[in-house]
């Protein structure tokens, strides 16, 4: 078989804890902010660990091995 390539997309957007957990960027504080409230723009102030099922497909299909 041959190797898997990993996406270089993923590569920008996620990182790897110690744990095995994946970081990513929270969705939806690049622009029209003014229509959210403070509380909302303080709690997606940096990064989230991806919950179980979308850290799957990201291991499986986006970062075989890795970073």
């Amino acid at each position: 078989m041959p190797k898997l390539k990993t996406k270089s997309g993923a590569k920008k957007r996620f990182k790897i804890t110690a744990s095995g957990k994946i970081k990513a960027g929270v969705a939806g504080k690049r622009h029209r902010l003014i229509s959210h409230n403070g509380k909302y723009i303080r709690q997606q102030r940096g990064t989230k660990v991806l919950n179980a099922s979308d850290a799957k497909v990201v291991h499986k299909n986006y970062l075989p091995y890795g970073l």
